[in-house]
């Protein structure tokens, strides 16, 4: 079925996750209203049950199935917060779920998703591959698949998030959201729309996982060749039939960021918001922040998920300033004299730089007799500082390359 739900579809979802998720905060951004020039908030699902607005598709889809579906089980395929959901809504519901995750999926998710109940198995590297297991598992077994997005109820418990900020910012003017497979953007769209048909609805991809350009482009659902996006949240290579149906009619615009562009707004988030989102779930600030968005203000953005690998969010913490031009890794050619290492980090720390760590190699092929070559990692105040600092070392005859960061 492609017909597109309708308020009241959203609104009895609602009455269903009544007591089950939380409503959460919507909260004014400063810095972002500041950097952008406009009435900014962020609508918080990092903040909801298992970390993301997962659940309440979840939730409603399998409240919806007889007491003998659910004696048969659930089956989802997720990289993470669509398993987590999946697993909650299914333990306080009384059904078993099995989740198949891809071979690559972030630990904590995989963790969070055992300890709500799941049962958990690999299957390939992608979400696709893990669905085309999850299909097959259901076909043998009998168990209910969930669908992370192309479904009806999925599609209503996610709209409820479009409830809740039209209820919290009523004269919300646009409304930025991460999209993956399409199933929170459609069920938002429809609930804006429908109570204010005004309202712009922009969605966001990574651009090395954007299936919905080349899809709108030529009217129907496409599957792209490959997915390379550190934003496994949104990493989803083929939009779904019945979203692709809601976006396509409803949706105003969906633009595309890099990765950089995400580690740029997760560390922004971080510093300036005191939130832990993960690389999807920041999709909808980085657009902001890149200039891709009309600013038809107030701005709503959606921030979708919290749930981050520790060990990815230092990489991407990392990148992020780098980003930002404020960490610089530099390889220093100098003498291989006592003193040397000791007169090159006392320039560095001339120019207030701070050095993050060193490393010092005599064995490499490109340096001729005498000469060692010393690696560092450097944290700086910006872009200006960087370019100074390289500037200064220059002007003392080291011979240096960028690896990384912006001078």
């Amino acid at each position: 079925m492609t017909d597109l739900l309708e308020l009241a579809d959203i609104e009895a979802a609602r009455a269903l996750l009544t007591g089950v998720v939380r409503t959460t905060p919507l909260e004014h951004s400063l810095p972002l209203t500041r950097t952008l020039g406009v009435p900014t908030w962020l609508k918080c699902e990092n903040q909801q049950r298992a970390g993301s607005y997962k659940v309440r598709g979840a939730y409603t889809r399998i409240s919806r199935l007889s007491d003998a579906e659910r004696a048969r089980g659930v089956v989802a395929a997720s990289a993470g917060n669509h398993a987590q959901g999946v697993a909650l809504a299914a333990s306080l519901l009384g059904a078993h779920s099995t989740v198949f995750m891809p071979e690559g999926a972030p630990l904590p998710k995989v963790s969070a998703t055992k300890g709500y109940g799941a049962t958990i198995e690999y299957a390939g590297n992608t979400v696709d591959d893990a669905l085309a297991a999850a299909r097959e598992f259901a076909d043998r077994t009998g168990a209910i698949l969930i669908h992370p997005f192309d479904h009806r109820d999925i599609i209503a418990g996610q709209g409820t998030v479009g409830l809740e900020i039209l209820e919290q910012c009523p004269d919300v003017n646009t409304i930025v959201t991460a999209v993956g497979g399409g199933g929170l953007i459609s069920g938002v769209a429809v609930a804006a729309k429908a109570l204010r048909p005004d309202i712009r609805i922009v969605g966001v991809q990574a651009i090395g996982a954007a299936s919905y350009p080349p899809s709108l482009a030529a009217g129907e659902p496409l599957t792209l060749d490959r997915s390379t996006t550190i934003a496994d949240g949104i990493a989803v290579m083929r939009p779904g039939v019945l979203n692709f149906a809601h976006v396509s009619k409803l949706v105003d615009d969906v633009v595309t960021v890099t990765d950089e562009d995400l580690s740029a707004a997760l560390l922004v988030l971080l510093e300036r918001h005191k939130m832990v989102v993960e690389p999807a779930g920041g999709a909808s600030v980085a657009a902001l922040l890149t200039g891709k968005v009309d600013l038809k203000a107030p701005i709503v953005a959606i921030l979708s998920g919290g749930n981050i690998d520790p060990m990815l969010l230092l990489r991407v913490i990392e990148h992020g300033l780098v980003s930002a031009g404020r960490f610089l890794r530099l390889a220093v050619r100098t003498g291989d004299q006592p003193g040397e290492l000791a007169r090159l980090l006392a320039e560095i720390a001339q120019q207030r730089a701070n050095i993050v760590d060193v490393a010092h190699s005599r064995q490499n092929p490109r340096l001729s007799f005498g000469e060692v070559e010393v690696q560092l990692s450097v944290e700086t105040r910006g872009p200006d500082h960087s370019a100074a600092l390289i500037g200064a070392l220059r002007d003392q005859g080291y011979s240096l390359t960028l690896l990384s960061g912006t001078p």
